[in-house]
């Protein structure tokens, strides 16, 4: 062996700036299709349709696969900003992000709450927002330097 080598940079435990950028992106793009296949199976396994009020709105809305996806998306390019803003602050990223996710989370659970037009509706909003959660929150989480 030579006295020159130099020690690998890329080991596991420090993720490179792209292999981040991927893994958050996969994480994004995962919790609108999680949140896709749930909304297929609330709608068309047990039949509920899921119609929403948002707030200040008179009317009910219909909500399709269209709506649930960018309900995936936005959200998710949402929290990734936000960590990625915390990770140049130089704050304690993951552990404040994974807070902040936690209390945008239960707020984000009150327009399903009161906005849904049926019980089933309100359960299935509910699950909906709680399946993108369960994906971006830990997954997300997992990508931010400490």
């Amino acid at each position: 062996m030579s006295a020159t080598r130099t020690a690998r940079t890329n080991s596991p435990s420090v993720p490179t700036r792209a292999g981040t950028r991927g893994a958050r992106a996969l994480t994004v793009a995962a919790a609108a299709a999680a949140a896709l296949v749930v909304w297929a199976l609330i709608s068309y396994v047990f039949g509920v349709d899921l119609a929403a009020r948002p707030f200040g709105a008179p009317d009910y809305t219909p909500v399709g696969a269209a709506a649930v996806v960018a309900g995936g998306l936005v959200p998710g390019l949402c929290a990734w900003g936000l960590l990625a803003l915390m990770e140049r602050l130089g704050w304690r990223a993951r552990r404040v992000w994974t807070i902040v996710a936690g209390v945008v989370l239960v707020l984000s659970l009150a327009t399903p709450l009161t906005g849904g037009e049926t019980l089933g509706a309100v359960i299935g909003l509910t699950a909906l927002h709680l399946t993108v959660a369960a994906v971006l929150i830990p997954g997300l989480a997992r990508t931010a330097v400490r």
